[in-house]
């Protein structure tokens, strides 16, 4: 994706706004363009709505200093987050996010569906543990502020948090910092705590700042807002060891006064802090501190708390690694370097990888901005849709076509194959016929057959001299013929010559019918009489051991009256 060689970091304090541009262009990397300082014009702790003063006044830096818009990264008040640190178990990476969660809605001190939240993994101090800080900030707060941004006509990137800002800064600009470093950045509304050691990081917000000696001096002159804050630019300094502007100037030495009582307040909350980091974060004591922030600029502040903390205060320089451009007044640039901490941090974000990342976007501003950053692919799966409905429709027309031509072409094969399908239909039901015709003459042949073969196993099984007088079908239910009924002689010479004490001839002559194949058990001699005088008739039932069913011949064509089936057709 095109990125930008350009970019703003915009800082919303309570009382200022500073806005600057970066180049991320090489040979120089990061680069300091320009940038611009304007103050808001309004009381810090009013209750009157911001917002449109914001508004005015972005809009007023943009125009200065021709600023054209650019990929924004904004900053939250340090006083508007909130801060936590948890330690987690030892997990796998995969169960890390579950457990931040569960650790964000029970250190939140607002429901979770209220806040926009981050979080940030840094260094523990016990073998397995890993450290968590949590920074949260309620949904309506930034908002508010990035609202103000878009009706600006900007719209940000990232939305950070001050004192991380200022901590990326820091630890870019001083890269060989040894111990622990203690960043007081002194604003109008809060001053903000945040201690550098090694990896770890610790941020604390203190409600004593610059406005706080602006409140006091309308107390003591009894004066308007205004009026008091022109009055601390124009005569505060702290005052320490005897050092007082003297009897020719009692404005100024009361001034001098009220201002060490507040920044005495504010060393209080410093030393609470510092014990609050060591005992609680097992931190050790600041070796060093930088000052920055509006209202750090306050004559002897630098000495103050060096004289009180007993350790090394200087400025903090946000451009020691980070070139500026030659044309900016290095004059101004020197005189106003420390209120642009929080903006070198913010282009950081976009310039590297830097060792907090927190962004707290608000949920409705993520999704405009990832569905109009899913839009352009949007348009490209509507055209990729369009075009594969154009081809798809390309190619039914053209398969239309070929389909026509084929349907014609199979017209008029089926038309060819109809005729010759009439044809085979014709000599199928001649076939048919034929076989059918085949059928009942098998039958009748099968059937002859077997009366063939009943009448040679009654012949083979006659005795010498025997011979057979009629044979007739004996028929059983359902035109079934399951029995035969033989009537047959003997010679009384061939009889006396077979009969035995055993059997005469025509026992025998039964005997040898049961045996064969053909007839079944059920073979008896029905009546045994004489025959004249020269022999002897019988008559014996035999069973057949498979019946004939008696069918009628389709082939013979009956008389009228003479249809039924007649059991002797064999």
């Amino acid at each position: 994706m095109w990125r930008s060689d350009r970019i703003l970091a915009l800082d919303v304090g309570a009382s200022k706004v500073v806005l600057a541009e970066f180049s991320l262009a090489k040979p120089r990397g990061l680069e300091l363009l320009q940038y611009g300082v304007a103050e808001l014009g309004i009381e810090p702790d009013g209750d009157a709505d911001t917002s449109a003063y914001i508004v005015t006044t972005i809009r007023d830096l943009l125009r200065q200093h021709n600023m054209r818009p650019a990929p924004l990264l904004m900053t939250l008040s340090g006083q508007a987050v909130f801060p936590r640190y948890v330690k987690l178990p030892p997990v796998t990476k995969d169960k890390i996010q579950q457990i931040v969660q569960y650790e964000a809605e029970q250190n939140v001190p607002f429901p979770i569906n209220e806040v926009v939240w981050d979080y940030q993994l840094i260094s523990g101090d016990t073998a397995g543990e890993m450290s968590v800080m949590l920074v949260a900030v309620k949904t309506e707060n930034v908002t508010r502020l990035t609202d103000c941004v878009q009706a600006a006509g900007m719209e940000p990137e990232v939305v950070d948090a001050s004192p991380l800002a200022l901590y990326n800064s820091v630890r870019f600009n001083y890269p060989e910092l040894q111990g622990c470093t203690m960043v007081l950045d002194i604003g109008s509304r809060s001053s903000n705590l945040i201690f550098i050691e090694e990896s770890r990081i610790f941020i604390r917000s203190i409600p004593v700042a610059g406005n706080a000696i602006t409140q006091e001096l309308m107390k003591e002159f009894e004066l308007a807002y205004k009026d008091a804050e022109e009055l601390k630019r124009a005569e505060a300094f702290v005052s320490f060891g005897g050092v007082y502007a003297g009897p020719e100037n009692e404005v100024a030495d009361r001034v001098s006064k009220v201002v060490r009582n507040v920044v005495t307040r504010l060393h209080s909350e410093v030393n609470r802090s510092i014990n609050f980091y060591r005992s609680q974060q097992g931190g050790n004591a600041p070796s060093r501190v930088l000052l920055c922030g509006g209202a750090s600029v306050i004559p002897h502040t630098d000495t103050f708390f060096r004289e009180r903390l007993k350790v090394e205060v200087e400025y903090l320089n946000p451009f020691q690694a980070i070139p500026v451009n030659p044309a900016l007044d290095v004059e101004r640039l020197q005189s106003e370097a420390h209120l642009l901490g929080e903006v070198t941090g913010l282009a950081l974000r976009r310039a590297l990888t830097c060792p907090v990342e927190i962004n707290l976007m608000p949920p409705d501003l993520v999704k405009r901005k990832e569905f109009r950053r899913r839009q352009p692919f949007f348009a490209m799966s509507i055209i990729g849709l369009v075009l594969i409905m154009l081809c798809w429709w390309v190619y039914a027309f053209k398969m239309q076509e070929v389909t026509t031509s084929q349907l014609e072409k199979v017209d008029r094969k089926i038309g060819g194959l109809r005729d010759i399908q009439t044809v085979l239909q014709a000599r199928v039901a001649e076939r048919r016929v034929a076989e059918a015709r085949n059928v009942v003459l098998l039958d009748v042949v099968e059937r002859r057959s077997r009366w063939v073969e009943i009448v040679a196993t009654v012949h083979d099984c006659m005795p010498e001299g025997m011979w057979l007088i009629s044979m007739q079908p004996v028929m059983g239910g359902d035109q079934i013929v399951e029995s035969v009924e033989i009537s047959g002689a003997i010679f009384d010479d061939k009889f006396k010559e077979f009969a035995t004490a055993e059997a005469n001839p025509f026992e025998v002559f039964r005997d040898r019918i049961k045996e064969s194949t053909v007839f079944s058990e059920k073979t008896e001699i029905k009546r045994q009489l004489r025959l004249g005088d020269y022999a002897q008739e019988f008559n014996i039932w035999v069973g057949l051991r498979k019946p004939i069913e008696i069918k009628p011949n389709p082939s013979v064509t009956k008389p009228a009256g003479q249809e039924g089936t007649d059991p002797h057709a064999f």
